[in-house]
């Protein structure tokens, strides 16, 4: 008989990228990737992506998954998602925890939140799809509201829940975090870590601005949609992890007034908010 499991996880915007120095610091959205995960008995494991795209990662997370449990079986795992892609939203964060979820469902197995945020980590780091692991926003995924990591190791140092709308800026071109620019990124780690120091005490706007500035100077993007955003008041606006999306965190009056300048510059536009409740099974 084949048992599925099915599960959700949030996408999630950067406080600080954790590139340069191995400390970061994200929120989740309220925009989710589903997974379903089919166990079979043919000890194959194979994965579809809605709207295409490469399954080695959701694959990688079953295979671990399964292997936790000493479980010898064979999967078939499907994603669907309102992440953008290769956009700096944590699309790879959201799918692998989604699929954790996912599969442990389909066993009627429990872990450990922190395992399985683990597990997924470990997984992308196999499938190449992130330099650091990206630790931090694989907890903002899973955990959702605000966290502060240690991404070397693994350890979560802070979470705290806050209300707040966001709005994303996609550009259409796509950013590999895995090709990202690391050597740039490291010229900017002293200044990056006094921004980190921000988002320990919680100045988590102050902290993204910083953060936004510097990564933008560090990876060519630019810095136009973060400068219309401070001209409106707003005081959190960050590139997303290594781009090319920015997120800014405010007022539904100060992002009325910013989303009409960010669609006058290319790309999609989406509005949504903080998402605090993070990764479940759809039970």
């Amino acid at each position: 008989m084949e048992h599925t499991g099915r599960a959700y996880a949030c996408g999630a915007g950067t406080i600080i990228n954790a590139i340069s120095t191995w400390k970061g610091a994200a929120f989740g959205i309220d925009l989710r990737t589903e997974a379903e995960v089919t166990l079979t008995d043919d000890r194959k494991i194979t994965g579809h992506i809605d709207g295409g795209g490469d399954t080695k990662l959701i694959e990688r997370c079953v295979e671990l998954t399964l292997s936790r449990f000493g479980i010898k079986q064979g999967a078939r795992v499907s994603t669907k998602s309102q992440v953008p892609s290769a956009s700096g939203l944590k699309s790879s964060s959201a799918a692998a925890n989604a699929t954790v979820l996912a599969a442990l469902d389909a066993l009627g197995e429990t872990m450990e939140t922190l395992d399985a945020v683990k597990l997924g980590v470990q997984a992308a780091l196999d499938a190449g799809v992130t330099i650091t692991g990206a630790f931090d926003d694989a907890c903002a995924s899973m955990l959702g509201g605000f966290v502060v990591t240690d991404n070397k190791e693994k350890q979560l140092i802070s979470r705290s829940e806050r209300d707040s709308e966001v709005l994303i800026l996609a550009p259409f071109e796509k950013a590999l975090s895995s090709q990202t620019n690391v050597a740039h990124s490291r010229l900017v780690a002293p200044w990056v870590e006094m921004a980190f120091g921000e988002a320990l005490v919680g100045n988590y706007e102050k902290a993204m601005t910083l953060n936004g500035f510097l990564y933008c100077a560090a990876l060519g993007f630019s810095t136009k949609p973060m400068m219309a955003a401070l001209e409106l008041g707003i005081g959190g606006v960050s590139l997303s992890g290594t781009g090319p999306a920015y997120t800014a965190l405010g007022s539904p009056e100060l992002l009325d007034r910013l989303e009409p300048v960010w669609q006058g510059m290319g790309g999609k536009v989406i509005r949504t908010k903080v998402n605090n409740t993070g990764g479940k099974t759809c039970r």
